[in-house]
């Protein structure tokens, strides 16, 4: 490993433990133990990745712990990726450590520079970087091929390695189950010399890709399958999207991952249960590299925590590979997606996301998170920052039928409303929106019935409301078409009722309804998003997740919109008033020309009510 490789990893974060303090869990409790305990205090840093020799060169560490986040790059990342980001971020940050970002790009086959970028991109969203700065390079595992092929001969050449001919089907055989032992390769007493003159062959591109593998030597009777002998190099023919064709050997994951976390001197390897059964080769795997002097120690530690599971989403990149390539979503970025881009653009923000993953925890038991749980943080973030706006996602018309004699004809009152009714504390109030009032307005059609039911306070012949910033109104009834469909709703104006002049509040409704003027509303495009899926767990017990697709989970209206809104930015987040928090998207939406906004969150939790 070159000791002149730039350094890569971000600077020692300041601990923040006295700004909030963070509710414990296992995680913590390990890493306030090891703290305590100096078991990393001896650690030397050389500035960048490297061998036992490379750090012994370098200073004290000056990270107390160090993290990583290693992304393969062969798709988009998902919630699940966003709880680990703000996870090992987090620990990192929280114990004046250091969060590596690092591409595991060991499967050329699968992993392409836009899945890369696309990772760059949603870390930086989350609010983290990695050298203290955000446009610092990330940590890549094919930069670290050359000191893996050096550390499998140092295995080979210990005889802990042997190059094995046996086809995939004979050693799926031979492996044995948990009721059986494993049998040996009858490649597995060949000598060290004749082992590595084969590796090398393997490298030299002189066999065919699959016709040999290099494997451990360790136990083929283990109680623990993971332990009988694994692969730890394939030929692969495959261009690489950061070697090229360099190689036509890989190593294999479980091998690799050990190893970049050693090089870069992390302290607390933390992934998912899925991997615990690995933890014993990773120890394996350290303690030989440390006995060979190619390591330094102490030695990284592996520790699992239970992956996120929420309903009505699924993770597994292949489904969600699916759902695009077979046309069922528009993209990966679209928002019923699960992604971090799809979430991202329906209208989630990285407060509401980090506030997500501190509130569901860490443990090392599996459990199901509801989807009302992460709905309920992007309220909750947005409460307080979402300016307001009237939207009327299906119109009809109001008619004032005594504007004229009050206002005069084609008069236009101009009103104010509030942008953030309730801004936090110390935070300047935005300016008001300003719109105007007319003779006609846009209402909602639910908003008026002819025949009301009981309980009903809105529009209805003899019933007053108020318009929302506006006046007080009388229903008087309504027009209708040939074929009985209500096309105008009639009302006076009460005089003297204007919100915010005196005596406004004389005149008692028990209701106020939202509206946009007809003279200066604005038509929009609003895509309304529910869930993705009907079905709490759509690939349990063997389901086809593809039946339980929720077909009603997008609805797209043409709505009209107060003027204030046509000026949203894309990515812009708004409550439309009693309707939920929406979006200017972050695609399709054009400032004022174009206005294009998705339904992200309702403003209370109505599903499946």
């Amino acid at each position: 490993m070159s000791q002149n490789t730039p350094a890569k990893s971000s600077a020692p974060a300041t601990a923040n433990a006295s700004d909030t303090v963070k509710p414990s869990n296992f995680l913590r409790q390990i890493i306030e133990s090891d703290l305590e305990k100096g078991t990393y205090a001896t650690r030397r840093w050389a500035g960048s990745p490297g061998d036992a020799a490379h750090h012994a060169a370098g200073q004290p560490d000056p990270a107390k712990i160090r993290t990583r986040f290693p992304p393969e790059p062969n798709g988009y990342l998902h919630i699940g990726h966003a709880k680990s980001i703000c996870l090992n971020f987090g620990l990192a940050r929280d114990y004046g450590g250091v969060c590596h970002l690092r591409f595991d790009d060991t499967n050329p086959e699968k992993e392409d520079t836009e899945y890369v970028n696309s990772i760059i991109d949603a870390v930086k969203w989350l609010g983290f970087d990695w050298n203290g700065a955000p446009d610092a390079p990330a940590y890549q595992a094919s930069d670290y091929f050359d000191f893996m092929y050096r550390a499998a001969e140092h295995l080979i050449e210990a005889g802990h390695a042997y190059v094995d001919e046996q086809t995939p089907e004979q050693m799926r055989i031979n492996r044995g189950d948990f009721g059986k032992a494993g049998v040996d390769s009858p490649f597995r007493t060949r000598t060290p010399a004749e082992n590595l003159a084969r590796f090398r062959e393997m490298r030299d591109g002189k066999h065919e890709d699959g016709s040999m593998v290099l494997r451990a030597k360790i136990d083929m009777a283990s109680p623990n399958i993971n332990m009988r002998d694994p692969a730890i190099y394939r030929i692969r023919r495959a261009t690489h999207h950061n070697t090229g064709d360099k190689w036509c050997i890989y190593p294999m994951y479980t091998f690799a991952h050990p190893i970049e976390d050693a090089l870069e001197q992390i302290t607390h390897s933390i992934c998912t249960l899925e991997f615990e059964d690995q933890r014993p080769f990773y120890d394996w795997l350290m303690e030989r590299l440390i006995e060979g002097g190619l390591l330094s120690a102490p030695p990284p530690k592996q520790y699992e925590f239970a992956r996120l599971n929420l309903t009505y989403v699924i993770t597994s990149k292949r489904k969600l590979a699916q759902l695009v390539n077979e046309n069922k979503v528009n993209g990966w970025d679209d928002p019923r997606m699960p992604t971090i881009v799809g979430l991202r653009r329906r209208g989630y923000t990285p407060e509401s996301l980090r506030l997500f993953a501190e509130r569901i925890g860490v443990t090392k038991s599996d459990s199901w998170i509801d989807y009302s749980t992460l709905e309920g943080c992007l309220r909750e973030d947005l409460e307080v920052k979402a300016h307001r706006g009237m939207a009327v996602l299906n119109p009809v018309k109001l008619v004032l039928t005594n504007w004229d004699d009050l206002m005069g004809a084609d008069h236009l009152e101009p009103c104010t409303q509030p942008a953030l009714p309730h801004p936090p504390e110390g935070v300047e109030p935005p300016p008001p929106r300003h719109f105007t009032i007319g003779k006609e307005v846009w209402i909602e059609r639910e908003d008026f019935e002819e025949v009301p039911p009981k309980g009903y306070k809105r529009l209805f012949p003899g019933n007053k409301v108020r318009l929302k910033g506006g006046y007080v109104i009388e229903c008087t009834g309504c027009t209708k078409d040939a074929d009985g469909k209500i096309t105008e709703v009639l009302a006076t104006v009460v005089p003297d009722t204007k919100s915010g002049t005196p005596g406004s509040d004389l005149v008692k409704v028990k209701a106020a309804i939202t509206w946009v003027g007809v003279a200066n509303g604005v038509n929009a495009e609003v895509r309304l998003y529910d869930r993705l899926f009907s079905d709490a767990q759509p690939d349990a017990g063997g389901k086809d997740f593809l039946e339980c697709l929720n077909p009603n989970s997008l609805k797209v209206v043409t709505a009209i919109v107060e003027p204030s809104l046509a000026n949203a930015l894309p990515g812009q987040n708004f409550q439309f008033e009693r309707h939920g928090y929406f979006v200017a998207d972050r695609v399709d939406h054009v400032q004022g020309t174009k206005p294009v906004f998705n339904l992200a969150v309702g403003l209370k939790d109505s599903w499946g009510k």
